[in-house]
């Protein structure tokens, strides 16, 4: 509908009231058919139907009406709006298709694992969702969750790129920043990885043999068994002082008899 002008049939009584255009050039233009552009001009169709002067309204300019009546075969074109109206903004949760709601759970999911940044009322205005079912995504207690793969709500038509990246800056923005001071763990850059020093190290382990550690000290068998004895004897001496203590107590007993 964006070549049809304003009420067609309005337009069409018009030019025919007031051009000398054919009924074909003007049914191209209003996007209605040659036979009833002709009725119209009998009097058959469109009764009661005020003109509209396409001129006036500034779909058509003088010189193109006067073109296309010194051409019979030249068709009429529409002109651009000069005025831009702006899109009006949504209220309430996003219209998913019903062929797309079944791609909604793997959406979140891909979402919530890429972007774990992004809040729930975020992810709702992408792809259109509750936050019972972000929850349970995140919680993987979704009825579905074995079967969930990842994907990028993009891809399946759930958003556009530009809302997407919208979405992830601004979540990015109100991101919590690391404190100062606070280490942050890095990759180790790529030329002390592939450096000689570095290469060399790594084809220099043997994996076959354990690594030895620097405090390990050697172990003496001799010390070794020198304490296994000592405390043996240990043992044999405490035993020996329980077994006298025993035969001390019989035999008071037996003199008390």
């Amino acid at each position: 509908m964006a070549n049809t002008p304003l009420m067609p049939k309005a337009t069409a009584v018009w030019l025919v009231d007031n051009t000398a255009l054919s009924f074909t050039q003007i049914a191209t233009f209003c996007k209605l058919h040659p036979l009833e552009v002709k009725a119209i001009a009998d009097g058959e169709a469109a009764q009661g139907i005020k003109g509209l002067d396409p001129i006036l309204t500034g779909q058509l300019t003088r010189e193109e009406v006067e073109k296309a009546q010194n051409d019979p075969k030249y068709q009429l074109k529409l002109q651009g709006s000069k005025v831009v109206v702006p899109e009006s903004k949504r209220k309430g949760p996003r219209y998913t298709p019903v062929s797309r709601r079944q791609d909604r759970p793997n959406a979140i999911l891909w979402l919530v694992r890429n972007h774990p940044e992004m809040k729930d009322a975020q992810i709702m205005r992408l792809v259109g969702t509750t936050k019972p079912t972000i929850a349970a995504i995140r919680d993987r207690t979704h009825w579905n969750s074995a079967n969930l793969t990842p994907s990028d709500p993009v891809t399946l038509g759930l958003c556009s790129q530009l809302e997407l990246d919208m979405e992830v800056e601004k979540a990015a923005k109100n991101a919590p920043q690391p404190v100062a001071g606070e280490p942050v763990e890095t990759l180790m850059p790529v030329e002390d990885s592939t450096s000689e020093d570095a290469i060399a190290a790594a084809f220099s382990l043997d994996a076959s043999q354990p690594v030895r550690r620097e405090e390990e000290e050697e172990i003496d068998a001799d010390a070794v068994f020198a304490k296994l004895n000592s405390l043996k004897g240990d043992d044999d001496a405490d035993a020996d002082a329980a077994e006298a203590a025993s035969e001390a107590e019989v035999s008071g007993e037996e003199e008390a008899k």
